[in-house]
C-alpha cells in the first residue's frame, strides 16, 4: 500500500511541475476543466485535459 501512496504522491509533484507548461499549450483551458476559489486557495480539476492526454497516450502505447 505505501508503494500506491508514493506513486500518488509523485504524480502530483510531476503533473503539479507541468501544469504551468501545458498551459502555456492551451491544455486547462478546455471546456470541462474546472477551476474554483475555496478555503482561500485556487484549485484546478483538469478532467477534460486529464481525458485528452490520456487518450493520447494510449494511442502512442498501442502503436509502438
Amino acid at each position: 500500500m505505501i508503494r500506491w501512496v508514493l506513486v500518488i504522491f509523485l504524480a502530483l509533484v510531476l503533473i503539479s511541475w507541468f501544469t504551468p507548461l501545458l498551459q502555456k499549450l492551451g491544455f486547462g483551458k478546455l471546456p470541462g476543466d474546472l477551476r474554483f476559489r475555496a478555503f482561500g486557495r485556487e484549485w484546478f480539476l483538469p478532467v477534460t485535459t486529464t481525458l485528452l492526454l490520456s487518450g493520447a497516450a494510449s494511442l502512442i502505447q498501442r502503436l509502438l
